[in-house]
């Protein structure tokens, strides 16, 4: 699944190349694209036509258009393959170009999805807590990029909670955006277990994680995010390279680069974890 880095990256393409064009026409080419739009792919493609984009949004892994029609945004669900991309109107069509969405200016955004888990839908705007956010993100807590971000209200939080610090991170209602890579990345950093209950860990402990979180998806943004594959591409069809900086993920029985043991990976939450023994060594009990 893309993580915040590669959300933020797709988006700030979407700002460079969408906002201020107009959808001449939409077409929706696979009803699961549009699965999670209740009234299908028809009225989606007509309320979209003629509208102008103003602003590429993002909270988490969220991401949304808004458009000059007051109170309605397009919520994009990349999923585990979605792509965002700008192409001419004369390029090839990709294989899975699910939804194509014709711009004014001769290009077209496509949203190509290999496997079909990710999707566009409408969704109304509603306040939250001073900011405009698409109804079905609501829920969703502000991410450690996000300027209003408050990293003391997050510790409390924490400090209330007996689950597993890393459980937390990944809890979207908790803090949004982070996801398994930059979990293991961040306490790798900070040198905390992921099974490490929250409740025990200190507020500066806790507020070192939260700082190395945010330290870590600020690199990996400046390097593109993260590609495993050719599945995550920004809107040019750009891979990201933040692989080769991994600290952490991916690197069982390999040698922790800060203190040279051998790091080991973990079943949690049917998904893998990566971690040093000597650096995080696991709870007690």
């Amino acid at each position: 699944m893309p993580e915040l880095p590669e959300v933020e990256v797709v988006r700030r393409g979407l700002t460079e190349h969408v906002v201020g064009r107009v959808l001449d026409r939409v077409t929706v080419k696979h009803p699961r694209s549009v699965r999670r739009h209740e009234l299908g792919g028809d009225d989606l493609a007509a309320r979209l036509t003629g509208l102008r984009v103003e602003n590429a949004q993002r909270r988490g892994k969220f991401l949304w258009l808004t458009f000059d029609e007051p109170d309605t945004s397009l919520v994009v669900h990349l999923g585990m393959s979605g792509q965002m991309l700008v192409q001419p109107a004369t390029a090839p069509l990709e294989k899975h170009a699910h939804i194509i969405a014709a711009l004014d200016d001769g290009n077209e955004l496509r949203f190509v999805d290999q496997r079909t888990f990710g999707g566009w839908m409408l969704s109304d705007l509603v306040e939250v807590n001073g900011t405009w956010v698409p109804e079905s993100a609501a829920h969703i807590a502000r991410d450690p990029l996000d300027p209003l971000f408050d990293a003391d209200a997050v510790v409390k939080t924490l400090r209330g909670k007996q689950s597993e610090i890393k459980r937390l991170l990944l809890d979207q209602t908790v803090v949004s955006g982070v996801g398994n890579i930059y979990a293991d990345e961040a306490l790798w950093r900070a040198k905390i277990h992921g099974e490490r209950s929250a409740a025990k860990l200190t507020g500066p402990a806790l507020h070192t994680l939260l700082g190395e979180t945010r330290t870590v998806m600020d690199e990996a943004l400046r390097a593109g995010g993260t590609s495993f594959d050719a599945l995550y591409v920004n809107v040019n069809g750009q891979s990201g390279y933040f692989e080769r900086s991994l600290n952490a993920y991916g690197r069982e029985d390999e040698p922790c680069r800060r203190c040279g043991a051998i790091m080991r990976r973990e079943k949690f939450m049917n998904r893998s974890s990566f971690s040093c023994p000597r650096c995080q060594p696991r709870p007690r009990g």
